[in-house]
């Protein structure tokens, strides 16, 4: 394995820094889109802690879908931490699908952003509108609950395009020696 000289530490840190801040900004301009306008607008911070959530490792995806979920939360006026598990449990089953089974696609991200999403506004709708029973409830899940998940898968594709973007650029990458290459090469 190849030591890393402190020029290139402090690459990848400056690179991993920027990249978190980046994040963190595209989170909190989700977060003003969803407070701003009417009820039927997308939840963007669904497939946005996806995104991350795809692309690090378990803690900070739990993390980020913690703070996601949290800032829905308040966005949408539900109980405080309704959303944080919600959002947390599936960054996690996220990454560790992500991890164990699927390659980082377009495809599989929208699959899993679409069912994450479906999840998330169908338990809405059960434990905040379907529960208490009123009259013609059904009209809410289909007027706008479905509407708000329409927009969220329709805006997933192009959360996921940003963040490819991103990523392709300060991701830190991978580089192996002569003498990994070799081994892995006649270890095939």
């Amino acid at each position: 394995m190849r030591i890393k000289t402190t020029r290139e530490k402090r690459i990848l840190y400056f690179k991993t820094a920027l990249r978190w801040i980046i994040y963190y900004l595209i989170i909190f301009s989700s977060f003003i889109i969803m407070t701003s306008g009417s009820w039927k607008k997308p939840v963007l911070l669904v497939p946005v802690a996806l995104c991350i959530a795809i692309n690090n490792d378990i803690m900070a995806s739990a993390y980020t879908g913690a703070f996601c979920g949290l800032l829905i939360d308040v966005a949408c006026g539900r109980l405080v931490g309704y959303n944080a598990v919600l959002l947390t449990v599936f960054c996690v089953a996220s990454t560790l699908i992500f991890e164990l089974y699927l390659r980082r696609k377009f495809i599989n991200f929208i699959v899993i952003s679409a069912a994450a999403a479906f999840l998330q506004c169908w338990l809405d709708y059960k434990f905040f509108y379907e529960i208490w029973g009123f009259a013609d409830v059904e009209r809410i899940f289909r007027n706008t609950t479905l509407k708000v998940w329409g927009y969220t898968v329709i805006s997933s594709v192009f959360i996921y395009i940003l963040f490819k973007i991103i990523n392709n650029w300060l991701m830190p990458k991978e580089h192996l020696t002569i003498e990994e290459v070799i081994r892995t090469s006649q270890g095939a």
